[in-house]
Protein backbone atom coordinates (compact mmCIF):
# COMPACT_ATOMS: atom_id res chain seq x y z
CA UNK A 1 0.00 0.00 0.00
CA UNK A 2 1.56 3.45 -0.67
CA UNK A 3 1.67 5.67 2.52
CA UNK A 4 2.83 8.55 0.10
CA UNK A 5 -0.50 10.75 0.31
CA UNK A 6 0.09 10.13 4.57
CA UNK A 7 3.54 11.40 4.77
CA UNK A 8 2.38 14.47 2.14
CA UNK A 9 -0.37 15.02 4.16
CA UNK A 10 1.75 15.54 7.09
CA UNK A 11 4.30 17.44 5.86
CA UNK A 12 1.28 19.79 4.37
CA UNK A 13 0.36 20.28 7.86
CA UNK A 14 3.24 20.56 9.65
CA UNK A 15 4.54 23.32 6.78
CA UNK A 16 1.16 25.01 6.95
CA UNK A 17 0.73 25.28 10.86
CA UNK A 18 4.53 26.73 10.92
CA UNK A 19 3.50 29.38 8.14
CA UNK A 20 0.20 30.54 10.39
CA UNK A 21 2.31 30.59 14.18
CA UNK A 22 4.49 32.84 12.53
CA UNK A 23 1.80 35.68 10.69
CA UNK A 24 -0.87 34.41 12.38
CA UNK A 25 0.43 35.26 16.38
CA UNK A 26 1.25 39.03 15.31
CA UNK A 27 -2.01 39.39 13.46
CA UNK A 28 -4.18 37.55 16.04
CA UNK A 29 -2.22 40.40 18.61
CA UNK A 30 -3.65 43.24 15.89
CA UNK A 31 -7.23 42.17 15.98
CA UNK A 32 -7.19 42.03 19.57
CA UNK A 33 -6.24 45.69 20.24
CA UNK A 34 -8.84 48.41 19.54
CA UNK A 35 -11.90 47.25 17.19
CA UNK A 36 -12.43 49.20 14.55
CA UNK A 37 -14.83 48.85 11.07
CA UNK A 38 -11.49 47.92 9.28
CA UNK A 39 -10.62 45.08 11.79
CA UNK A 40 -14.19 43.88 11.47
CA UNK A 41 -13.99 43.54 7.75
CA UNK A 42 -10.73 41.95 8.02
CA UNK A 43 -11.92 40.01 10.52
CA UNK A 44 -14.90 38.72 8.97
CA UNK A 45 -12.93 37.65 5.79
CA UNK A 46 -10.64 35.56 7.98
CA UNK A 47 -13.23 33.51 8.98
CA UNK A 48 -15.31 33.26 5.80
CA UNK A 49 -13.74 29.58 6.02
CA UNK A 50 -15.74 28.46 8.41
CA UNK A 51 -18.84 29.37 6.79
CA UNK A 52 -18.21 28.84 3.17
CA UNK A 53 -18.00 25.22 1.12
CA UNK A 54 -14.61 24.15 0.73
CA UNK A 55 -15.13 23.69 -2.89
CA UNK A 56 -16.08 27.59 -3.20
CA UNK A 57 -12.97 28.88 -1.51
CA UNK A 58 -10.94 26.72 -3.52
CA UNK A 59 -12.49 27.81 -7.04
CA UNK A 60 -11.98 31.11 -6.12
CA UNK A 61 -8.44 30.21 -5.53
CA UNK A 62 -8.15 28.73 -8.39
CA UNK A 63 -9.27 31.23 -10.42
CA UNK A 64 -7.23 33.51 -8.32
CA UNK A 65 -4.31 31.71 -8.83
CA UNK A 66 -4.02 30.73 -12.21
CA UNK A 67 -1.51 31.53 -14.43
CA UNK A 68 -4.18 32.89 -16.96
CA UNK A 69 -5.71 35.26 -15.00
CA UNK A 70 -4.94 38.30 -12.07
CA UNK A 71 -2.28 37.30 -9.52
CA UNK A 72 -1.34 33.98 -11.01
CA UNK A 73 -0.47 34.87 -14.49
CA UNK A 74 1.74 37.75 -12.97
CA UNK A 75 3.06 35.43 -10.99
CA UNK A 76 3.88 33.57 -14.09
CA UNK A 77 5.13 35.66 -15.95
CA UNK A 78 7.27 37.55 -13.56
CA UNK A 79 8.79 34.72 -11.30
CA UNK A 80 7.91 31.69 -13.56
CA UNK A 81 5.95 30.36 -10.60
CA UNK A 82 2.91 27.89 -11.00
CA UNK A 83 0.92 27.67 -7.49
CA UNK A 84 -2.44 25.55 -9.00
CA UNK A 85 -1.39 21.91 -8.92
CA UNK A 86 1.86 21.79 -6.83
CA UNK A 87 2.78 22.23 -3.56
CA UNK A 88 3.10 25.51 -3.23
CA UNK A 89 -0.19 26.09 -3.79
CA UNK A 90 -2.10 23.10 -1.47
CA UNK A 91 0.37 25.72 1.19
CA UNK A 92 -1.29 28.79 0.20
CA UNK A 93 -5.11 27.15 0.05
CA UNK A 94 -3.85 25.46 3.86
CA UNK A 95 -2.75 28.39 5.12
CA UNK A 96 -5.81 30.42 4.00
CA UNK A 97 -8.52 27.66 5.01
CA UNK A 98 -6.80 27.12 8.38
CA UNK A 99 -6.13 30.68 9.08
CA UNK A 100 -9.53 31.31 11.56
CA UNK A 101 -8.54 28.17 13.93
CA UNK A 102 -4.66 29.71 14.44
CA UNK A 103 -6.37 33.86 15.07
CA UNK A 104 -9.36 32.64 16.67
CA UNK A 105 -8.14 31.14 20.20
CA UNK A 106 -5.03 33.26 20.66
CA UNK A 107 -7.05 36.51 19.72
CA UNK A 108 -9.42 35.52 22.41
CA UNK A 109 -6.83 34.59 24.95
CA UNK A 110 -5.14 38.18 24.47
CA UNK A 111 -8.37 40.21 24.72
CA UNK A 112 -9.20 37.93 28.32
CA UNK A 113 -5.69 38.92 29.45
CA UNK A 114 -6.19 41.99 32.37
CA UNK A 115 -4.50 45.20 30.90
CA UNK A 116 -2.64 45.54 33.72
CA UNK A 117 -0.27 43.46 32.32
CA UNK A 118 0.66 45.01 29.45
CA UNK A 119 0.36 48.51 31.15
CA UNK A 120 2.95 46.87 34.29
CA UNK A 121 5.36 46.25 31.17
CA UNK A 122 5.16 49.69 29.47
CA UNK A 123 6.08 51.35 32.73
CA UNK A 124 8.99 49.39 32.95
CA UNK A 125 10.01 50.35 30.03
CA UNK A 126 9.26 47.43 27.79
CA UNK A 127 8.19 48.51 23.96
CA UNK A 128 4.39 47.23 22.35
CA UNK A 129 6.35 44.38 20.62
CA UNK A 130 8.77 43.31 24.05
CA UNK A 131 5.47 43.22 25.91
CA UNK A 132 3.57 41.00 23.82
CA UNK A 133 6.69 38.41 23.12
CA UNK A 134 7.80 38.77 26.77
CA UNK A 135 4.86 39.40 28.90
CA UNK A 136 1.32 38.26 26.89
CA UNK A 137 2.37 35.50 25.16
CA UNK A 138 3.82 33.31 27.95
CA UNK A 139 0.44 33.62 29.72
CA UNK A 140 -1.21 32.69 26.67
CA UNK A 141 0.64 29.26 25.67
CA UNK A 142 -2.01 27.21 26.39
CA UNK A 143 -4.00 28.83 23.54
CA UNK A 144 -1.33 28.65 21.43
CA UNK A 145 -0.81 25.03 21.66
CA UNK A 146 -4.77 24.99 20.65
CA UNK A 147 -3.98 27.02 18.44
CA UNK A 148 -1.38 24.99 16.67
CA UNK A 149 -2.97 21.81 17.34
CA UNK A 150 -6.21 22.88 16.11
CA UNK A 151 -4.73 24.03 12.68
CA UNK A 152 -2.50 21.28 12.25
CA UNK A 153 -5.47 18.58 12.67
CA UNK A 154 -7.67 20.94 10.59
CA UNK A 155 -5.05 20.77 7.81
CA UNK A 156 -5.59 16.94 7.78
CA UNK A 157 -8.72 16.46 6.89
CA UNK A 158 -8.90 19.36 3.97
CA UNK A 159 -10.40 17.61 1.31
CA UNK A 160 -12.35 20.63 -1.16
CA UNK A 161 -9.87 23.25 -1.19
CA UNK A 162 -6.77 21.04 -1.98
CA UNK A 163 -8.67 19.39 -4.57
CA UNK A 164 -9.37 22.18 -6.48
CA UNK A 165 -6.26 24.10 -6.20
CA UNK A 166 -4.05 20.94 -6.37
CA UNK A 167 -5.54 18.97 -8.15
CA UNK A 168 -4.81 14.81 -7.73
CA UNK A 169 -1.25 14.27 -8.73
CA UNK A 170 0.58 11.23 -6.77
CA UNK A 171 3.26 12.33 -5.44
CA UNK A 172 2.57 16.05 -5.51
CA UNK A 173 -0.89 17.17 -4.45
CA UNK A 174 -2.41 13.74 -3.75
CA UNK A 175 -3.02 13.94 0.26
CA UNK A 176 -4.56 11.12 2.13
CA UNK A 177 -8.52 12.67 2.29
CA UNK A 178 -8.46 12.51 -1.97
CA UNK A 179 -6.65 9.35 -1.27
CA UNK A 180 -9.60 7.84 -0.22
CA UNK A 181 -12.16 9.69 -2.13
CA UNK A 182 -10.18 7.58 -4.94
CA UNK A 183 -10.20 4.47 -2.70
CA UNK A 184 -13.83 4.30 -2.44
CA UNK A 185 -14.43 5.44 -6.04
CA UNK A 186 -12.00 2.16 -7.18
CA UNK A 187 -13.86 0.67 -4.75
CA UNK A 188 -10.82 -0.50 -2.89
CA UNK A 189 -12.29 0.04 0.69
CA UNK A 190 -9.39 -1.95 2.01
CA UNK A 191 -7.16 0.97 1.23
CA UNK A 192 -9.87 3.54 2.36
CA UNK A 193 -10.43 2.30 5.08
CA UNK A 194 -6.46 2.14 6.33
CA UNK A 195 -6.02 5.98 5.41
CA UNK A 196 -9.16 6.95 7.33
CA UNK A 197 -7.82 4.78 9.93
CA UNK A 198 -4.44 6.77 10.26
CA UNK A 199 -5.74 9.99 9.98
CA UNK A 200 -8.47 9.70 12.74
CA UNK A 201 -5.88 7.47 14.97
CA UNK A 202 -3.43 10.75 14.65
CA UNK A 203 -6.45 13.58 15.04
CA UNK A 204 -7.64 11.96 17.83
CA UNK A 205 -4.78 11.83 19.68
CA UNK A 206 -4.17 15.39 19.10
CA UNK A 207 -7.07 16.20 20.25
CA UNK A 208 -6.38 14.32 23.47
CA UNK A 209 -3.34 15.66 24.02
CA UNK A 210 -5.18 19.58 23.64
CA UNK A 211 -7.83 18.43 26.47
CA UNK A 212 -5.25 17.01 28.71
CA UNK A 213 -2.69 20.22 27.83
CA UNK A 214 -5.36 22.60 28.67
CA UNK A 215 -6.57 20.59 32.11
CA UNK A 216 -2.88 20.54 33.74
CA UNK A 217 -2.63 24.26 32.93
CA UNK A 218 -6.36 25.22 34.46
CA UNK A 219 -4.65 23.68 37.35
CA UNK A 220 -1.49 25.79 37.11
CA UNK A 221 -1.22 29.18 38.34
CA UNK A 222 -0.20 32.28 35.58
CA UNK A 223 2.94 32.08 35.19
Amino acid sequence: MDLTPIWLTLKLAAITTLVLLIIGLPLAYWLSKRRSIFKIVIEALITMPLVLPPSVLGFYLLLAFSPRHGIGQWLHDNFDLQLVFSFKGLVLASVIYSLPFMIGPIKSALQQLPKSFSEASYTLGYTEWQTFVNVLLPNIKASVWTAAILTFAHTLGEFGVVLMIGGNIPGVTRVASIAVYDSVENLDYHSANIYSLILFSITFVMVIAVFVFNKYKAKSPLE
